[in-house]
């Protein structure tokens, strides 16, 4: 006999699809690099990144120490420049760390921020079963009012509170978590802060001599050395002109320590109505669309050459100061147009001069006159050598306006020609029979003009980076849970019908201090229960007396 299964066939099973594996891999590097451990590794990469940044000269602060760089190290210095170590800050590879980091950051903000906002709006978990299991154990009597007053006294001390019947929970330390976010979010906004900074700053340093021919004019030309963003164009600077009308600073006595400075300008800005202005090292002269930032100062001596036709050169000259504390000054007065034939026109460039040395403002009573003894013009002395030749400027090769170029020294396209102490009005006449006379000196002052639109932002995210950081490592997160039992007679109840209160608690966090904080909270939330009862009692009295 045939036996027939008219049973239906069980529905086929669908087949598995097989992951994506380019999702898969997307996936999975998106995991990697939102996690905290990478961002603590990209953090650690872009301190070594600026390392680079820090030893080596940058081209963007100072390309005169690149070029020095490049002459003292000609076999290393283009290997770093193919790898940008002397534009390490806008260099792809530290690009390449900054985006990533602020990538993770991000990342790994996001999701935590949904949980932590998620675990604000919602209510404490509920008791558990058995209290004696939790790290801290208590059982007291039960306060008046049960589970309602012992919710209103967690309150009185800030606990996050819910109430299930004779159950109550509570948490507190939220702060925790979220100074932890808040700390992670300024990181962001600080990075925010740089890049615009980066990308829409700039800066630039220019030496000013005081006078009225002495005119700065806020253009890219007029700055010795600038930082501009990639952003930023020369027409986007500010229009506005400083004169430096005089420059006062007072020195100790004693040691000769600087103990004030304070610049008086006159601005005219954007062709306006001009105005004085004072500013000093720590109240910088704020403009619009710019800071001008005081950095140094020193002293121009004014010399007048004249040259063997009798044509005269008068010229301040300033002599940057050497770092010593009497404020010696080394420099150059170049003249390259001297020696010119009135008749002809024609200069040789072989008689063109100039006059290397140190100026010093009190110079001592006897050599060597090398180094001043104090900051002030007590007894101002110029110490000159002279030099005649081909000084090179016509060359179309950059060099410095405040020193010979040795290099033409070195070669005997120059040659000295002779050395002279010179005090203000004394007159030097040279083998040629041309004369250098000292007049006198200006003040100068280093200015700093700078635009950085993400400095307030800066700001403002370290001041709340820091309060964050406080709250992260201060905050605790800890939860307490009472429940209020009718009392058992038989085993030590206080009084026959009355209830207990079983307490518990569990700090979520390493919190080494949670059992007396728990014990306080313990004897503080009876403590309140009697309070409120002897307040009962009271009101109830009362209200006999008045009815009597």
């Amino acid at each position: 006999m045939t036996v027939v299964d008219d049973r239906p066939a069980p529905p086929a099973e669908a087949p598995r699809r097989r992951p994506n594996p380019a999702l898969a891999l997307l996936r999975n590097s998106w995991r990697q690099l939102t996690s905290m451990r990478t961002a603590l590794v990209l953090l650690f990469l872009l301190a070594v990144a600026a390392i680079p940044g820090s030893v080596l000269p940058q081209r963007g602060v100072n390309p005169e120490d690149v070029r020095d760089y490049f002459a003292a190290h000609p076999d290393l210095a283009p290997v770093l420049d193919r790898i940008g170590a002397f534009e390490a800050f806008g260099s792809v590879w530290f690009s390449a760390i900054y985006l990533l980091l602020f990538t993770s950051l991000i990342g790994c903000i996001t999701p935590r921020l949904r949980d932590h906002v998620r675990a604000l709006r919602s209510q404490p978990p509920p008791v558990p079963k058995r209290l004696d299991r939790l790290p801290q154990h208590a059982v007291f009597a039960a306060p008046t009012g049960g589970a309602a007053a012992i919710a209103a006294s967690l309150r009185r001390r800030r606990w996050r509170t819910v109430v299930r019947g004779d159950e109550v929970s509570a948490e507190k330390g939220y702060l925790k978590e979220t100074g932890n976010l808040l700390f992670h979010a300024s990181l962001v906004v600080v990075l925010v802060g740089v890049a615009l900074g980066s990308w829409y700053g700039w800066s630039g340093n220019r030496l000013l001599v005081a006078g009225a021919d002495n005119q700065f004019c806020n253009t890219k030309q007029q700055y010795a050395e600038t930082t501009f963003g990639p952003r930023v164009s020369s027409g986007d600077l500010p229009r506005f002109c400083l004169r430096l009308d005089d420059f006062e600073a007072t020195f100790l006595e004693t040691n000769g320590q600087p103990e004030s400075f304070n610049a008086r300008v006159t601005v005219d800005e954007d062709g306006g109505t001009p105005r004085p202005a004072e500013f000093s090292v720590n109240s910088p002269l704020r403009l619009d669309g710019a800071n001008v930032y005081l950095l140094g100062h020193g002293y121009a001596p004014v010399v007048r050459y004249t040259d063997r036709f009798g044509n005269s050169q008068t010229s301040p000259t300033p002599f940057l100061a050497t770092g010593d504390v009497g404020l010696t000054g080394e420099g150059a007065a170049l003249f390259p147009d001297a020696n010119v034939d009135p008749a002809t026109g024609k200069r040789d460039p072989n008689l063109q001069m100039a006059f290397t040395g140190l100026y010093l403002p009190t110079a001592p009573q006897e050599g060597p006159f090398v180094r001043s003894e104090f900051p002030t013009e007590r007894n101002p002395l110029l110490n000159l050598v002279a030099y005649r030749g081909n000084l090179g400027l016509d060359a179309g090769i950059p060099g410095s306006v405040y020193e010979l170029d040795e290099r033409q020294v070195r070669s005997g396209r120059v040659k000295e020609v002779g050395t002279k102490l010179l005090k203000v009005g004394e007159t030097w006449t040279l083998d040629d029979g041309t004369r250098l006379e000292f007049l006198g000196t200006e003040p100068y002052i280093v200015l700093s003009v700078r635009y950085d639109p993400g400095s307030t932002l800066l700001l403002v995210s370290a001041g709340t980076l820091l309060l964050g950081l406080m709250g992260s490592l201060f905050g605790r997160r800890r939860r307490v849970f009472f429940r209020v039992v009718p009392a058992d007679p038989e085993n030590g109840s206080p009084t026959s019908g009355s209830s207990l209160v079983e307490a518990g608690g569990l700090p979520r966090t390493d919190h080494p201090g949670f059992a007396d904080e728990f014990a306080q909270l313990v004897a503080a939330v009876g403590d309140d229960g009697q309070r409120d009862e002897r307040a009962g009692a009271d009101d109830r009295a009362g209200a006999r007396e008045g009815a009597e």
